[in-house]
């Protein structure tokens, strides 16, 4: 962006000297005009002459080349704006399936949040029924060191049920 906005203030200045060049230009041809419109010394008129129809000549050869840069700079804007709206679009595209991927998270954890504790809540019907307590400690000891348990458990027998935020 900030290129841009340089070339864009370099495009306003090279605008700015080519309207001066054709100004400049047009007073040099309005100067050559009156000059071959007056009577006088001759050969001092036709040096002035001379010398104004190569200004003019430069000029237009000056002009010329500035129209060439201009639109040179023009296409580079162009073609800066065009990656720089590719770029958003690519970003956008990116942020898009990162959300999602975010909202797919956070509903795995908290399936296995519910997963854990039904686990323990099972376990905890067969310890206080009596049932084998050396096998209900072994699945305890799984759960609690399973890779993708969750620090923050449910408080109650019943998991409280999976609330989805939905970004807009």
């Amino acid at each position: 962006e900030v290129e841009v906005d340089e070339l864009q203030r370099l495009l306003a200045g090279m605008e700015k000297e080519h309207r001066s060049l054709l100004l400049k230009m047009k007073e040099g041809e309005a100067e050559l005009a009156r000059l071959r419109s007056v009577e006088g010394d001759k050969l001092a008129e036709q040096d002035r002459s001379a010398k104004l129809e190569k200004e003019v000549a430069m000029l237009r050869e000056k002009i010329h080349h500035l129209d060439d840069m201009l639109k040179s700079q023009q296409r580079k804007v162009r073609q800066m704006i065009e990656q720089l709206q590719n770029s958003k679009t690519v970003i956008q595209a990116k942020d898009a399936v990162i959300q999602e991927l975010k909202e797919k998270v956070a509903y795995l954890e908290a399936e296995n949040l519910e997963m854990h504790d039904r686990i323990e809540h099972l376990i905890e019907k067969q310890v206080s029924r009596g049932g084998h307590s050396s096998r209900a400690r072994s699945k305890s000891e799984y759960v609690s060191r399973n890779p993708f348990s969750c620090s923050k458990r449910l408080t109650g027998p019943k998991p409280l049920p999976l609330i989805r935020v939905v970004e807009t």
